[in-house]
């Protein structure tokens, strides 16, 4: 039987965009904004979702329920899921999309399938899905069932049948593009407080001119994400420190995000920043804090 009702936890930047598109697509698409934010309240509003008055209301009339947080959050939700769905004996498929370790997924789904519900992992692949082109990799017990959001709008793409294996994914592909340009931001800073910033951009352009472009089309809409990415930075690193590798790197990245986050742009929200900002703008930026900051301390 197809879905007819969605839950949806939480309706912020990726998350109001996928009930957008099911809502659009002819699902019903219920929420639940307790203790949430006045943005996201907000965002909710404007995408035409329904409140409920509790997690338990919310499991009772939903036929699947999204996950959608910042990875600190992902546990903390899924047990609050899980009291509900026992309070209630509800029958819900409990999908997991956060940028989380497939260690934290696993535990995740034991959570979950321990309370009687299904559970299936999700890794997004993309932006908030405005148009074509956002990939829904799944994998767990629960993904066939899953598949059926593809008539509703969203590219499922069934990986396995082990949760954690989506998770997985996410975080290899993560790790390359969130890892850039946490990387690609460090290295532009430095060089700006070097005074080698012009000197730099020419060999750029000369040698990797398509690396660039990268950097230039996503540090200028990075600030206001970098809080939620900074979760992710290090379920990353903690991903790779489980297959034996180091995870450094990636609590370096997590640095610079959480740097950034702390800052004057990255307090904006993505309505709020400057549009007009570019790459060059966000480095100036980050330089003169990070300047100030020294002076302050010195």
């Amino acid at each position: 039987m197809a879905p007819t009702t969605i839950g949806l936890l939480s309706p912020g930047d990726m998350g109001h965009s996928i009930g957008g598109v099911l809502q659009a697509n002819g699902l019903q698409v219920l929420t639940c904004l307790s203790e949430r934010s006045s943005r996201t309240r907000d965002l909710a509003a404007r995408s035409g979702f329904s409140d409920t008055a509790n997690l338990e209301e919310l499991v009772t009339r939903s036929d699947i329920v999204l996950c959608v947080l910042v990875p600190a959050e992902a546990t903390i939700v899924a047990k609050s899921v899980a009291s509900a769905v026992r309070a209630t004996n509800a029958d819900i498929l409990y999908v997991d999309c956060n940028a989380i370790a497939p260690g934290t997924v696993r535990g995740i789904a034991e959570i979950i399938l321990s309370s009687g519900a299904k559970f299936a992992d999700v890794g997004i692949i993309g932006p908030p899905p405005r148009k074509p082109g956002t990939r829904f990799y799944a994998s767990g017990p629960g993904a066939i069932e899953l598949a059926a959001l593809s008539a509703f709008g969203l590219d499922i793409r069934i990986i396995g049948d082990e949760a954690g294996q989506a998770s997985g994914l996410k975080m290899c592909y993560g790790a390359l593009t969130k890892g850039l340009q946490a990387l690609g931001t460090e290295l532009l800073v430095a060089a700006r407080l070097m005074g080698l910033e012009e000197i730099l951009r020419d060999e750029q352009k000369e040698s990797i001119p398509d690396v660039l472009g990268w950097l230039e089309r996503g540090i200028p809409s990075m600030p206001p994400r970098a809080y939620r990415w900074v979760g992710e930075m290090d379920e990353i690193a903690s991903c790779f420190a489980d297959l034996g590798l180091t995870p450094n790197m990636f609590t370096g990245a997590a640095d610079i995000y959480r740097f950034v986050a702390e800052t004057s742009i990255g307090k904006e929200s993505p309505e709020t920043r400057d549009q007009t900002r570019g790459m060059d703008g966000v480095v100036a930026a980050l330089a003169s804090e990070l300047a100030g900051q020294k002076v302050a301390a010195g």
